[in-house]
């Protein structure tokens, strides 16, 4: 018996599919799927001993159908479509498609085909913030598990991101893998077998980086690593700072094995370092590190160019036609205020405090001096945040302890942005301890002096706040649900308070939410998602939210109530909502700033203002060079020690100070680099039109969106749901106890738990907002294709059935169209052989004389609708006769009408498998598809035409 060939054990036919090994027999279902797949020893089959009658596998058949139901062209449709939504290993040139529930873009299968040509795979994926690197990574991931290539993967990403990779693999992909993490390590060191650790246990695994690269976890991870890592934020695994270097090493040690696959993720691959992109490079290919990347020459380009994709979204919107779609169009704008008279007041006076503090601690040393810096410009950010992070910052901390301990290096990180861990989001009290402890009696009684004018600062003397409350209802009224950035969580409290009072009158239906860093992950994943559920929403957060957790589905616009001091950031921020996925065709992202104050001043002229220069030249974000000692030089020059500025003037800054133009100089040229960077590795090599038909293929044979739009909306139908369409592609099934009171059981149970009376779907991406998307392999669709394909095969069910009969004016002659469930042999040189399968229509007009193609005899089981009734008499001789005859064309074999026709389709799989080899560059060496006889034959369709019809 070989591979393919219907078998009979324990008293139920089965599939039987190719093993690796000659031990065991894989069985498939007849009528399910390779998820239900079972291994059986050959002993125990009875081939090498006696056993009881049922234990042993016996050739069978595949039944064929009967006359005893028949039904009309839409029960016969119902059963073709779900058979075709149930297959997973589909005979597309991609192996993996059948597997995953997301349709991906074109643009996005070009890091796949790259994969493709590789062995073992070493790609770094660079595309821009928002463009799909995940499901591009998920893709090859599918990909080299469904060939077999790998069995074992771990991502391993920042801990912010652990449980946003869990879940997109989980409902992108079909893939069920552990979160690996200080929080979840010792539940999952309870369910490992003795002997084993808990990264040789799981196969599927998502990983903390910071977790695992520490001392003994990262010596138990690399003692049996699995074959395929995925690295996301890559940037963050170059050497630099301790914790950088940790990383550095714990994937260097990865990447050392040169069988291990490996794929780097990250939207900024130049930190503004080259030797540290090198080192990126050199993970690849240890040959990369040491190559002059500004003066490759043709070889090398080549070379680094199979390895390496980067794109920005202008490139993709420019050169893939489908990709103008896949974007919003972001419009960027600025609001501005202006200080009260008594905020006026005390923002001059903390100005003056930290431009004495800066300027009396030159002569003092290097650490106390940064000291200074350091405290000045985390008091003046605090004042300009708002009147509670003021009172905060300003207040009395020092009790006399003695001197101050020596700055820490990364105490700059609570006044620049934080690099290597999760945003930091309180005001830094430590860091400004220590600094008061320097301060003389002096300094000291006068900071007490700007406490108590920060305590007098009414609501109504916070001109910034009112600002905000306008502009958030202008974005509500324009349709927008906004998301308000702020720095600190005093902030983040205070302005959602406020917003919830204002807003109460006049938008009813509104909900505010605040979330911070005070509030766990977990919790802020499922408030967020509670949120989105709303109506209409604001979200006030701080950058606790700005990495890890995409709201593209519920929110469309970005306030940056405080300016982010990293350019970067305020990408990261923007990028949550502008992304792929994001249904608006519009976002808004607001830079909100005083036109007064020189802190907002020295952010948009020294920072925010270079970086949305470069991104209008080039199309993407260049991140600011990455030594924040070398940014918060220029921002303390240009703050304290610029000539001629009046605090309350109006801003008419000229740059010039060295330290600011250094930093520019050495920022237009990253950008320069990256401009060509780019231009040499968007891989503009694959043409769309090529990738496009092999796509078009696959949904070919699986189905695409509108197919399972389809499906669902007859299939629902049928089985009592009621659905209904709310918008173009926005629809609602309602699950209430009485609308499924008479849904079947199987359906029934796969419905939403969550919802109690209205389900949102939607069949497209981007997904709405408050829609879930169903693609063809979300448990529901599943449910619904495996209940009504088993259905038809009982034959005491109407509704939908094996055979059909009507007469209709699609045809002239009587024609005849069978459902196929044909199986082809996937052979390559040095490869085990693969089982595919498809959904297939055959037909014929009169008694066999005159075939249709396989795509006439599909576009005719689409079209057929009865225009006539014909009595049920008529209708089971007709099927009766058909039946017949479709015996003899199956015992004619092979050499037959219908083995021609699987014949033929064969040689048009194989084509397209090589094409795509082709395009690849995979050797087709042995390259065969040869198709497995008989069919399984699922059904029959008889069209016979009315009087007159054409």
């Amino acid at each position: 018996m070989n591979p393919g060939a219907i078998v009979r054990f324990r008293n139920r036919d089965w599939v039987l599919l190719p093993a690796d090994g000659d031990e065991v027999f894989l069985l498939r279902p007849l009528t399910g799927t390779s998820d239900e797949v079972v291994a059986v020893h050959r002993t125990l089959a009875g081939l090498l001993g006696y056993t009881l009658p049922t234990e042993r596998l016996s050739p069978s058949a595949f039944p064929l159908p009967t006359a005893d139901s028949v039904g009309d062209a839409r029960s016969v449709r119902l059963l073709w479509q779900a058979a075709r939504l149930l297959l997973r290993e589909g005979a597309a040139p991609f192996r993996s498609f059948g597997r995953i529930s997301v349709r991906p873009r074109t643009y996005q299968l070009v890091p796949l085909m790259m994969a493709l040509r590789l062995d073992p795979v070493r790609l770094l994926i660079a595309d821009d913030v928002g463009v799909g690197k995940t499901i591009e990574a998920g893709l090859i991931l599918r990909e080299l598990l469904d060939r077999g290539e790998v069995r074992r993967f771990a991502v391993l990403c920042p801990p912010y991101l652990c449980y946003q990779w869990q879940k997109e693999l989980a409902e992108k992909f079909h893939l069920d893998a552990v979160v690996i993490g200080s929080d979840t390590i010792g539940r999952l060191e309870r369910t490992v077998p003795p002997g084993k650790t808990v990264y040789q246990h799981y196969e599927a695994q998502v990983i903390s980086i910071d977790f695992v690269k520490q001392g003994r976890n990262r010596h138990a991870f690399l003692i049996s690593p699995p074959e395929l890592v995925i690295v996301d934020e890559a940037h963050g695994a170059t050497p630099g700072t301790d914790q950088r270097h940790l990383r550095y090493e714990l994937v260097r040690g990865l990447a050392r094995d040169p069988a291990r696959h490996l794929i780097l993720l990250t939207a900024t691959p130049h930190s503004g370092i080259p030797e540290a992109f090198r080192r990126l490079l050199g993970l690849l290919n240890p040959r990369f590190e040491s190559w002059d990347l500004a003066a490759l020459d043709p070889a090398q380009r080549s070379r680094l160019a199979r390895h390496f994709v980067q794109r920005t979204r202008r490139d993709i919107e420019q050169y893939w036609e489908e990709g103008a779609h896949c974007f919003p169009q972001r419009d960027t704008q600025d609001a501005t205020y202006q200080l009260s008279p008594a905020y006026r007041r005390l923002f001059t006076a903390v100005y003056e405090f930290c431009t004495e503090i800066v300027r009396s601690g030159e002569d003092l040393q290097a650490h106390r001096r940064r000291m200074r810096w350091w405290a000045a410009l985390a008091l003046l950010r605090c004042v300009m945040s708002s009147p509670q992070a003021a009172r905060v910052a300003l207040r009395s901390r020092y009790r006399g302890e003695g001197a101050a301990e020596t700055a820490e290096a990364d105490d700059i990180t609570y006044v620049y942005e934080p690099s290597d861990r999760a945003p930091f989001d309180e005001v830094p009290e430590p860091q400004l301890e220590r600094a008061e402890a320097e301060f003389s009696d002096a300094e000291r009684a006068r900071l007490r002096r700007l406490e108590a004018l920060a305590a007098a600062i009414t609501e109504q003397d916070d001109t910034k706040l009112a600002g905000c409350i306008a502009l958030i209802e202008s974005l509500l009224r324009d349709g927008f649900n906004p998301v308000v950035w702020c720095y600190y969580v005093e902030t983040a409290e205070y302005v959602a308070d406020r917003l919830r009072t204002a807003l109460a009158g006049r938008f009813p239906d509104v909900r505010v939410l605040c979330l911070t860093g005070r509030v766990g992950e977990d919790e802020r994943r499922l408030k967020v998602q509670e949120l989105m559920a709303e109506p209409r929403r604001v979200l006030v957060a701080t950058d606790c939210l700005s990495e890890g957790i995409n709201l593209q589905e519920g929110f469309n616009a970005v306030v940056h109530y405080d300016l982010p001091w990293n350019p970067n950031r305020l990408e990261q921020r923007e990028g949550r909502v502008d992304r792929y996925g994001q249904p608006s065709p519009v976002v808004r992202a607001v830079r909100y700033y005083g036109t007064d104050n020189l802190v907002d001043g020295a952010v948009i002229r020294v920072l925010l203002d270079k970086a949305r220069e470069i991104h209008r030249t080039l199309g993407t974000y260049v991140p600011v060079p990455e030594e924040e000692q070398f940014v918060v030089e220029a921002l303390i020059n240009f703050l304290f020690f610029k000539r001629g500025f009046r605090p309350g003037a109006q801003l008419a800054l000229q740059l010039g100070d060295d330290p600011v133009e250094a930093l520019h100089r050495r920022w237009s040229l990253d950008a320069d680099r990256e401009r060509t960077s780019r231009t040499r590795f968007a891989q503009h090599a694959l043409r769309p039109e090529e990738v496009r038909r092999e796509l078009e293929a696959t949904d070919a044979v699986l189905g695409d969106p509108a197919a399972v739009r389809n499906f669902v909306l007859l299939a629902a139908e049928q089985v009592g749901l009621q659905i209904r369409r709310a918008d173009r592609d926005v629809w609602h099934i309602f699950t209430g106890p009485e609308a499924t009171a008479t849904v079947p059981e199987m359906v029934r149970a796969a419905l939403p738990a969550g919802v109690r009376e209205r389900w949102t779907v939607t069949f497209t991406s981007p997904v709405a907002a408050g829609a879930e998307y169903l693609g063809r392999n979300h448990p529901f669709v599943t449910a619904l294709a495996r209940y009504l394909f088993e259905r038809a095969f009982d034959a005491g069910l109407a509704g939908v059935t094996r055979c059909g009969c009507i007469r209709t004016r699609q045809v002239s002659r009587l024609t005849t169209l069978v459902l196929l469930r044909p199986r082809y042999r996937l052979e390559q040189w040095g490869r085990p052989p693969r089982l595919a399968e498809e959904a297939l229509v055959a037909g014929w007009r009169g008694f066999g004389e005159d075939w249709l193609s396989p795509e006439q005899a599909l576009n005719l089981l689409g079209a057929a609708e009865p225009q006539a009734e014909i009595p049920a008499a008529e209708r089971r001789e007709l099927v009766g006769l058909m039946l017949e005859q479709l015996k003899e064309l199956l015992d004619a074999g092979q050499d037959g009408p219908l083995g021609r026709i699987l014949a033929d389709r064969a040689a048009a799989l194989e084509a397209a498998h090589r094409r795509v080899r082709q395009i690849t560059g995979e050797a087709a060496r042995g390259l065969a598809v040869r198709p497995h006889w008989p069919p399984d034959v699922l059904g029959l369709l008889i069209l016979q035409p009315v009087a007159g019809g054409s």
